[in-house]
């Protein structure tokens, strides 16, 4: 009966010109290895909306300007070119022609990402691009923190994945030693809940459950049942 239902989804949504599905949620929650998950199950492409913020970070980093100086970190995002693409399901992130996608997973830009998430033209910027991904991949996974709020508020699907701090901290410790990093467990969990902070009050498209969304905690489930779950609801 499952493998039924999953064919029964691959042929609707071949019928379907355009097919997106949003995960949202705070650092940590896992939406990078459920959106992967569910975009490999679907035959879908899976896009992190958060890579193309990490990426003006890096041109700010790599132009080093100051953080505090908006007009200047405007100027040379603006006139930067941060594109998607892909090799084979890998996405790639491209920053000026040149592929950055593992230089902006450094902690350096981690640290600094919200920063520059919170700048009105940036993010303005940065949803044209992502808006333009959907008419170019057609169905897509989308993960982020407004991608259900702010760049697809008409989504087929939305997903709010959220999970307690402590295991959050653990995943993305995984995450930073899988790349031959060390990192301190205690001040991953300081700086997650820092990013909560900044991410919740900021006044520009703050982190929120969209409209409609369907809220997972994802605490308690292994990564496969969080998989089966959003499939189901697309397919409901």
């Amino acid at each position: 009966m499952f493998l039924f239902r999953i064919f029964i989804q691959f042929l609707r949504n071949a019928l379907k010109d355009r097919v997106i599905i949003t995960i949202d949620g705070p650092a940590g929650a896992g939406k990078t290895t459920i959106a992967k998950k569910v975009a490999g199950r679907l035959g879908f492409r899976y896009i992190d909306t958060g890579a193309m913020y990490r990426a003006a970070t890096l041109k700010v980093l790599e132009s080093k300007i100051p953080f505090n100086n908006t007009e200047e970190i405007a100027k040379a995002v603006n006139k930067s070119e941060i594109s998607l693409d892909f090799s084979g399901d890998e996405m790639q992130v491209f920053l000026d022609g040149k592929d950055v996608s593992e230089k902006i997973r450094s902690e350096e830009v981690t640290e600094n990402t919200s920063l520059i998430a919170a700048m009105g033209p940036i993010r303005g910027k940065l949803v044209a691009i992502q808006r333009s991904s959907a008419e170019k991949f057609k169905k897509a996974v989308f993960e982020g923190r407004d991608t259900g709020t702010i760049v697809f508020p008409d989504a087929d699907l939305k997903i709010y994945l959220d999970a307690g701090i402590l295991q959050r901290a653990q995943r993305r410790c995984r995450e930073i030693e899988s790349r031959g990093e060390t990192v301190d467990l205690d001040k991953l969990q300081r700086q997650i809940k820092e990013r909560d902070r900044k991410d919740s009050s900021r006044g520009i498209a703050p982190l929120r459950v969209p409209e409609d969304a369907v809220i997972i905690d994802s605490t308690s489930m292994t990564i496969e049942q969080v998989t089966d779950k959003i499939v189901e609801l697309l397919d409901q």
